[in-house]
């Protein structure tokens, strides 16, 4: 079996809003990606997607847990100072909106090398310019590029950018976060495929969180689905889609569209009920390497 990249531990977040009032955005979440491995986190909104991938990333300090990094736990501090290097140039990041990711003022060569200026990293290619073009050509774009600014590209190219930079530093982590949420579909298939090449030709492990569903079967080796933020199942891909256990899963599951409009208008289906949710358990090893949340009604 390959060799675990991350494991997150009994992860949870919560936000608090005043003395009494507090969301439990993230609750004692596990789960754990391989080298070499590309895990979907899928849910509806609010789910604690993003929270999760925020504090695998040290974007927020959990609450409680642990977050394992090649042995290394980023939630420690002291152990964070001791590995900061490492921890942040290993590691890279992919935000929804790259309008907001990208630096406005700055031409793409500037924000593509800015990661190699700031951890003092020598440009595998002599100069950080020829690094700049050699990253954007990887990502589909020429050097012509380099010269302009975010403004000046679209939404798929400013995609291609954000996803130029994390790639300048070779990472063995990449954390996406619903990164063609806000793209044509033309642009989607182009990122996705992208994503499929980092992860087949250079080993890179990527936790991809994403609406889609279609895009998370093509994409994932494996699938974890939140509700309410709990990871209520886990599974391989294939596994998941063919035989989900837990309800809410059915649930998400069947409410993919069907292409026919005939068999679509005459299907039945039955949405989650909330009442049903028990949030006490943990999740247990139903079959080997499907995990439910324990008691579920299975």
């Amino acid at each position: 079996m390959p060799e675990i990249l991350l494991d997150v531990q009994n992860l949870t977040h919560h936000f608090r809003l005043s003395k009494t009032a507090v969301i439990k955005a993230v609750d004692d979440v596990s789960f754990q990606i391989r080298k070499g491995e590309i895990f979907g986190l899928v849910g509806e909104s609010g789910s604690g997607k993003s929270t999760v991938a925020r504090c695998v990333m040290n974007v927020y300090k959990p609450t409680s847990g642990s977050v394992i990094y090649q042995g290394i736990d980023a939630c420690d501090p002291a152990q964070f100072r001791r590995n900061r290097k490492l921890l942040q140039t290993s590691r890279q990041f992919i935000f929804q909106d790259s309008t907001s990711s990208l630096n406005q003022r700055m031409q793409v060569a500037d924000i593509i090398a800015e990661p190699m200026q700031i951890h003092r990293i020598t440009p595998p290619r002599g100069s950080l310019r020829e690094e700049a073009a050699f990253q954007l050509h990887y990502v589909g774009l020429d050097r012509s590029y380099l010269d302009k600014f975010p403004s000046e590209l679209s939404g798929g190219m400013r995609q291609r950018v954000t996803i130029a930079r994390a790639l300048s530093m070779e990472p063995d982590l990449l954390v996406a976060d619903e990164p063609i949420a806000s793209l044509d579909v033309s642009i989607q298939a182009q990122i996705i495929n992208l994503f499929a090449h980092c992860n087949r030709e250079h080993g890179c492990s990527i936790l991809f969180i994403a609406h889609d569903l279609a895009v998370v079967r093509y994409l994932c080796h494996r699938v974890g689905v939140m509700y309410q933020g709990k990871l209520v199942e886990v599974a391989q891909t294939r596994e998941l889609f063919e035989n989900p256990l837990h309800p809410y899963t059915k649930s998400l599951l069947d409410a993919i569209p069907i292409p026919d409009p005939r068999l679509e208008r005459a299907r039945i289906w039955k949405p989650f009920d909330p009442g049903q949710f028990d949030r006490s358990g943990t999740l247990q090893e139903i079959t080997p390497d499907h995990f439910v949340l324990k008691g579920a009604s299975l």
